[in-house]
C-alpha cells in the first residue's frame, strides 16, 4: 500500500491532521522504522505484517527503488527535473537529496495533499543552493493543476522525470489510474521519463493483507495484477530491465527475494 497518502479521499487541499485513525503514510514510516507515527498505525501495521510478513521488505525495496532510479535518471540519462507526485513522510535519501547530490542544480517539486506532509514540508524544502526544491499542495486527480504549479519551479521545455511510487493504488478505476497517468505524461516533452512502483495482486497474503488494511478505516489502497500495472507504460520506451518485482530494477548487489509489487522506468520519445 502507498506511503504517501491521507485518511480523507484526495479530493483537494490538506485537512486537518486526525491522529485517531489509521494513515497510510504513517504506517509505511512504521513499517521503514520511523517515528513519526501513532498507536492506530502501528496496529494496523502489525496486524497486516502477522498476515503478510513481507510487507516491511517491500516497503524497503520500494524506497531502495527510489534512490537507484533517480541515480540512473540523474547520473545516466541527464535529467535534472523532477516531479514526485505523492512524495509522503520525508525520510532518508529523499528524491531531491539523490538527485542534487549527483546534479547540484537539479529541480524538484513534490505534490501532496497530505497535511502530515504539509507539516513536514520544511524539511523537503532543504535542498541545495544551485538547485530548487519545492512542494505542491495539490490533488492526485487533478493532472492539470499539478502541472500548472510545477511550471512554477520547473521547466516543461526540458525533459522531466515524473515519480509515481506507491501511489496509483488510491484510485480504485483502473481506466480512471490510466488517465492520470496519461495526462501527466502527455504534459512533459519528449525525452522525459515515467518512473513507477506499486503493490500489486500477487498472492493470496498480500491480497488478504490489504482487505483487513481496507477495513481498517484508512484510505484504501487498491491492488492490481502485473498486466494492469505494466499498462501504465503503454506508448513509453522502457528502460532495461523493463518491468521488474521491487528490487530487481537494476540492483546494487544481488537481487532480493521477490516481494509483491513491481517496478519500471520508461523514457517518452
Amino acid at each position: 500500500m502507498s506511503q504517501d497518502r491521507a485518511e480523507q479521499p484526495m479530493g483537494g487541499s490538506a485537512t486537518k491532521l486526525d491522529t485517531t485513525v489509521p494513515h497510510s503514510a504513517r504506517v509505511w514510516n512504521y513499517w521503514l522504522g520511523g517515528k513519526d507515527n501513532f498507536a492506530p498505525d502501528r496496529e494496523v501495521g502489525q496486524q497486516v505484517r502477522a498476515v503478510f510478513p513481507e510487507i516491511v521488505e517491500a516497503a524497503r525495496c520500494s524506497r531502495a527503488f527510489l534512490g537507484r532510479a533517480v541515480t540512473y535518471l540523474a547520473a545516466e540519462a541527464g535529467i535534472r527535473q523532477f516531479l514526485d507526485v505523492g512524495t509522503g513522510l520525508p525520510t532518508a535519501e529523499n528524491t531531491h537529496e539523490v538527485a542534487q547530490r549527483i546534479k547540484p542544480e537539479a529541480r524538484v517539486v513534490y505534490v501532496d495533499n497530505d497535511p502530515m506532509v504539509l507539516a513536514h514540508a520544511r524539511v523537503l524544502l532543504s535542498g541545495s543552493q544551485e538547485g530548487a526544491t519545492q512542494y505542491v499542495d495539490a490533488d492526485l486527480r487533478d493532472p492539470e493543476k499539478i502541472i500548472q504549479d510545477a511550471r512554477e519551479t520547473l521547466d516543461f521545455n526540458e525533459p522531466i522525470a515524473l515519480m509515481m511510487l506507491g501511489v496509483m493504488g488510491h484510485v480504485e478505476n483502473p481506466a480512471e489510474a490510466r488517465a492520470i497517468v496519461n495526462a501527466l505524461v502527455s504534459s512533459l516533452p519528449p525525452g522525459s521519463f515515467l518512473a513507477m512502483s506499486d503493490g500489486t495482486a500477487t498472492s493470496e497474503r498480500v491480497i488478504e493483507s490489504h482487505r483487513q488494511y481496507n477495513g481498517s478505516g484508512a484510505l484504501p489502497y487498491h491492488l492490481r495484477g502485473g498486466a494492469d500495472f505494466t499498462a501504465f507504460f503503454d506508448g513509453l520506451d522502457l528502460v532495461e530491465p523493463g518491468v521488474v518485482p521491487l528490487g530487481h530494477w537494476r540492483p546494487d548487489n544481488r537481487p532480493s527475494a521477490i516481494v509483491d509489487g513491481y517496478c519500471g522506468v520508461a523514457r517518452k520519445l
